[in-house]
């Protein structure tokens, strides 16, 4: 079981989603690029705020915190908060159903998986993780209010 959360978090990292990018925009062209394009402004947005929230929290990850905590996993980083995996997924995912929804079915799944990878393999609280899903939310909803030509 551990291995598959591994192996989830692993593809979270960002492996999955420019993979579906680059499947719709091969398999779509042109029709894909709003979707493609508010997914890319969703990450970029994500990776800026996690990062700037990471250093002014510098929440420590639940292994560092408690040494009977075995991470199962290298983190990619120092801190915990906000959970950027989560944070990605959840955004990536809400953008990406609101044009194709029928990928709801494969991509809400892997989104909670990947969220819930982050706590069974040591390196988020659940508070992270949560705080992720929202902030993903909010960023999901702000891409979808911008127009592409």
């Amino acid at each position: 079981m551990i291995r598959l959360f591994a192996v989830v978090s692993r593809l979270g990292d960002g492996v999955f989603w420019y993979g579906l990018m680059a499947a719709l925009l091969l398999i779509q062209g042109a029709p894909a690029v709003p979707a493609v394009g508010r997914m890319l402004l969703a990450g970029a947005a994500a990776l800026v705020l996690y990062k700037w929230l990471k250093a002014r929290t510098t929440r420590s990850r639940p292994c560092a915190q408690d040494h009977q905590i075995e991470p199962r996993v290298a983190p990619l980083d120092e801190y915990s908060f906000p959970s950027g995996h989560t944070l990605h997924a959840v955004s990536f995912t809400l953008v990406a159903v609101y044009h194709y929804p029928a990928l709801g079915p494969l991509l809400i799944p892997f989104a909670a998986l990947v969220a819930l990878s982050r706590i069974v393999l040591g390196l988020h609280y659940p508070s992270d993780v949560l705080a992720g899903a929202l902030l993903g939310a909010g960023l999901a909803m702000l891409a979808l209010q911008l127009s592409f030509i």
